[in-house]
């Protein structure tokens, strides 16, 4: 094993004479700096290459001030013969005073294909999860994708999340191991379809994180989880990663429908990559600014994916979304345990219906996700119901972009919502009910699960209807009689009582509108 050697970068600065750094650059989007290249020349000039098994190490020091770009690339030069690279890395979490954003750093890694935005050189991300990661041809580290370690120029990219005033002090130690390299597995994916109940109402839970990304949970025990909460369907969406796909396929089942995704988590908002073609990456490093969402919502619907908003009034550091929804297939109103966050949501989704029915305009459906990363957040919980035509992966996304749907907290509480018009005409839930203006319509809501709850009508004018609470059976049956001149849409809510006099209790479900005139 060669002896350790220290490459140390001078502190990142603004533009300054003499500063040591390759330079600022655009990736196509966001601004970016480059350190100056790590070498590995021994392994370079030699003749001869290293015995199998030689490790060679190299760490570099350097601090990152506040204002620094979104992400820092420090390229590695991989010479020939390398099995591995291993790269640790550490900083430091200095106290900072109340109300000021502490240094988090994230990380991960680009081959010698480059780091061209949407570029293939991408080999993986674990954000701030991990501390190291290897990659090999037969195994990578969770969040990372196996396959040969080329000669060439790689990227490790370090993501300044949040920096203290104080700046970041980092270090970074990359470790190559020379041998021969394993063989590269065979992906195996999930099938796109299970066995199903031919037309019938799908639970699923389409946000979940695993150890893929920054989870807890192992594959295994989400899908134990999933069948648990009694879901139909389950979405793989980690990260900014999409190497948790090849590891599904043991786990579906004709009860369970494994779709495969990514959460692309950008600096302004994240999207859920709901049912993509098995093995697809979508970049992530943009801002609003930069004109590039609409591309890349493209590509998430160019490989047979839904683009989801996720918790889009999410009060985390980036998680805000500002991205607009003018690309959005549905939006995540209801993100984990219901909050105020999810409130806002739900009211600025709700201000979206009316401007589409007084602009003319499409709507955008609503969806639930549990968000779920550890113990004790709860997989299903929520979970969006799906009447679809059966339980595969087209026509789960056929019934998810059309709102036909309801979102509910468990797999006890079942709506049944309709509204139904003179001479037989009647609706659903995302349907419209073709009627006259001032002819008399009957919506109905029939509940099961929700005892002691109070229903609630909504409408482009507002709330209009609140019913007693439901018996303690926890089933019961609503009706209410409007007209189209009178509400435009109407859509169901079941709330808990009241935390707050004179506040609306937290939801325990509900619904996409129904549409009411011609």
């Amino acid at each position: 094993m060669c002896e350790d050697a220290v490459h140390a970068q001078d502190p990142v600065r603004p533009v300054r004479k003499g500063m040591n750094r390759r330079g600022l650059f655009v990736t196509g989007a966001a601004a970016a700096l480059t350190l100056n290249s790590v070498s590995f020349a021994s392994g370079a000039e030699r003749r001869d290459a290293p015995s199998p098994g030689t490790k060679e190490k190299r760490t570099v020091r350097g601090t990152l001030p506040t204002g620094s770009p979104d992400y820092v690339y420090l390229p590695v030069e991989v010479p020939r013969g390398v099995r591995e690279i291993h790269v640790a890395y550490t900083y430091e979490k200095p106290t900072v005073p109340a109300g000021t954003a502490g240094n988090a750093l994230d990380i991960g890694i680009f081959d010698e294909r480059g780091t061209e935005l949407g570029g293939k050189g991408f080999r993986g991300w674990s954000g701030g999860a991990r501390t190291e990661f290897f990659i090999r041809a037969d195994e990578a580290t969770p969040g990372y994708i196996p396959g040969p370690v080329r000669s060439g120029e790689w990227n490790i990219v370090l993501g300044p999340y949040t920096v203290a005033p104080d700046g970041l002090p980092y270090e970074v130690t990359i470790t190559l191991t020379y041998g021969e390299p394993g063989k590269v597995p065979k992906p195996s994916y999930p099938p796109e379809r299970a066995k199903g109940r031919g037309r019938a109402w799908y639970r699923g839970d389409c946000h979940l994180h695993s150890v893929y990304s920054d989870g807890r949970r192992t594959l295994a025990e989400i899908a134990a989880l999933a069948r648990a909460a009694g879901l139909d369907f389950i979405n793989s969406s980690e990260h900014n990663t999409h190497s948790a796909h090849a590891h599904w396929a043991g786990l579906a089942g004709d009860d369970l429908l494994i779709m495969l995704g990514e959460e692309v988590t950008t600096r302004n908002g994240h999207v859920v990559a709901l049912g993509m073609d098995p093995g697809t990456f979508i970049d992530w490093r943009y801002r609003a600014r930069d004109n590039r969402f609409g591309k890349y919502a493209r590509r998430i619907r160019e490989a047979g994916g839904l683009v989801v908003p996720a918790h889009p009034h999410a009060t985390c550091v980036g998680c805000n979304w500002k991205f607009g929804f003018g690309e959005a297939d549905a939006v995540e109103v209801w993100n984990g345990p219901y909050t105020p966050d999810d409130e806002v949501s739900l009211a600025d989704w709700d201000s979206m219906l009316v401007a589409s029915v007084r602009g003319g305009k499409p709507w955008i459906p609503a969806m639930g996700n549990s968000d779920a990363h550890r113990d004790p957040d709860r997989i299903g919980g929520p979970q969006t119901v799906v009447l679809a035509d059966d339980l595969t992966r087209e026509a789960i996304q056929a019934g998810i972009r059309s709102g036909r749907s309801y979102i509910a907290e468990s797999k006890d509480v079942a709506l049944t919502f309709t509204a139904a018009g003179g001479n037989g005409a009647h609706a659903g839930i995302g349907e419209r009910l073709a009627v006259d203006r001032d002819a008399p319509v009957t919506v109905r809501l029939e509940v099961k699960g929700a005892p002691g709850r109070t229903v609630r009508f909504v409408t482009d004018q507002g709330v209009l209807f609140t019913s007693a609470a439901l018996p303690e059976s926890g089933t019961g049956t609503v009706e209410w009689r409007t007209t189209a001149s009178y509400a435009a849409y109407v859509r169901a809510e079941v709330r808990h009582a009241p935390v707050v006099t004179g506040l609306p209790g937290p939801l325990a479900a509900f619904t996409n509108p129904i549409f009411l005139g011609r």
